[in-house]
């Protein structure tokens, strides 16, 4: 696989249903959207956006590369690991799927919503590889599995309640709060909501 698909562009009424079934604001679903992804799933090869995660990977795989690869493989998360955002990310990837497949492609987070590939059975799938599939299909597809994840993890209440905090340690962990992630999320609805309004 060579990740590039359809890369198909939202529709004008996917935000629309979605918010409907998760029953929040649209605005909602778009402050997540850019904060992850900069309000975009895709690079301009088509290729989804994704972000190694090299201490994902390091667990996964009983961190048995942590000393021989320690790059892609971690003890522990490492914010300089991360190198150059974009095309890097898929080459950090590929030299994972040299070492374990499976494991890599469940070390990425994948599209408009940046999840983690771990999580592909709360976005629907049976399969990883059913997953990332969909994440090249379209930036639909990725605002699906996004829906699913936030109904399976019940996120949607938060999405509803607009409570960012805690969203934001739901969706990405007690780290996150060094990073101002639920002031980001809220900013990024009031700009959203303004829009719509």
């Amino acid at each position: 696989m060579d990740f590039v698909g359809a890369a198909a562009s939202l529709a004008a009424g996917d935000v629309i249903a979605v918010a409907a079934r998760l029953q929040c604001e649209r605005a909602a679903i778009w402050a997540v959207c850019d904060v992850e992804s900069a309000g975009g799933g895709f690079l301009p090869d088509k290729r989804p956006k994704i972000l190694f995660e090299a201490h994902i990977f390091g667990g996964l795989t009983q961190h048995r590369w942590d000393a021989t690869y320690p790059d892609i493989s971690a003890p522990a998360w490492n914010r300089a690991l991360y190198g150059a955002a974009g095309a890097h990310q898929y080459d950090r990837l590929a030299e994972a799927i040299g070492l374990d497949r499976p494991s890599a492609l469940q070390s990425a987070s994948w599209g408009m919503f940046q999840i983690l590939g771990m999580n592909f059975a709360g976005c629907g799938f049976s399969r990883v590889e059913d997953y990332v599939a969909a994440m090249c299909d379209g930036e639909g597809a990725q605002l699906t599995a996004f829906a699913a994840f936030c109904q399976h993890g019940r996120l949607d209440r938060l999405l509803r309640a607009r409570d960012w905090t805690q969203f934001a340690l739901a969706y990405n962990g007690p780290g996150e709060a060094e990073n101002d992630y639920d002031g980001k999320l809220a900013a990024a609805y009031r700009h959203r909501a303004a829009i719509s309004a």
